[in-house]
């Protein structure tokens, strides 16, 4: 197996993970109350590849998490992945957050027969979640976008059949899912980087890597920056 870093930080979980050639990847996932990714990211890499027995200079490629999600743990991971790519001249993979948060849902949940689609969320704070949809089997049906969590996208979205949702973002709307048997709620997945491992190796067997200077975040959404008023005394120069 293609020794590959994968790193994911789209969301609160600092995740980490290394494949290795008895194919148990090893990983380290670290959560908190807050985004530790500025203070933990490199930490973990080192843990990681200590744990592996592997060099850092003996990786052939890094992949990461590219989101939607949190705008700063997005950044973080993906310089964290272009520094060692650049410094080391090996390939960079992106890999959507969705759909690493999709595997690990199939591969730590077992879904009801009747469920038809699985719908992945990332909090995008208050009600608003990033949501995708993808098939039984994992693979994307739509896109990742940012949508309000209420009564009307449930009959939008779960009119035509039962749907499986996950991830942290399904997670805070657990009293909006109770009140609709259509909804299947998966608690408590998270998009652990150990789940990255195979869908970057088959990325990188196949040669679909990315530009490493022109890979960026997919923020989901426009970031919500305004301008700041002007203080007694400045003139906006």
């Amino acid at each position: 197996m293609a020794r590959i870093l994968c790193l994911e930080t789209s969301t609160p979980l600092c995740s980490v993970a290394l494949g290795t050639n008895d194919g148990s990847p090893v990983f380290q996932d670290v959560q908190g109350e807050r985004n530790l990714h500025a203070e933990r990211l490199n930490l973990s890499i080192a843990e990681v590849l200590v744990k592996s027995g592997v060099n850092m200079a003996d990786l052939d490629a890094v992949a990461v998490g590219i989101g939607p999600g949190s705008y700063t743990g997005l950044r973080i991971g993906l310089s964290a992945a272009k520094g060692i790519c650049y410094a080391l001249g090996i390939p960079i993979i992106g890999i959507p957050s969705t759909t690493t948060l999709v595997r690990a849902g199939l591969g730590s949940a077992m879904f009801p027969d009747a469920v038809e689609r699985l719908v992945p969320m990332i909090d995008a704070r208050r009600m608003e979640v990033f949501a995708a949809v993808h098939d039984r089997s994992g693979e994307e049906q739509e896109m990742a976008r940012p949508m309000v969590l209420d009564e009307a996208w449930i009959t939008a979205n779960a009119s035509s059949g039962r749907i499986g949702v996950f991830g942290d973002g399904a997670d805070k709307a657990e009293a909006l899912w109770e009140a609709h048997e259509q909804v299947w709620h998966a608690p408590g997945i998270v998009p652990s980087a150990r789940f990255m491992v195979p869908l970057a190796s088959d990325r990188l067997a196949s040669g679909k890597v990315d530009d490493l200077a022109y890979l960026v975040p997919a923020y989901g959404k426009a970031a919500n920056v305004g301008k700041q008023p002007l203080q007694a005394g400045q003139d906006g120069q």
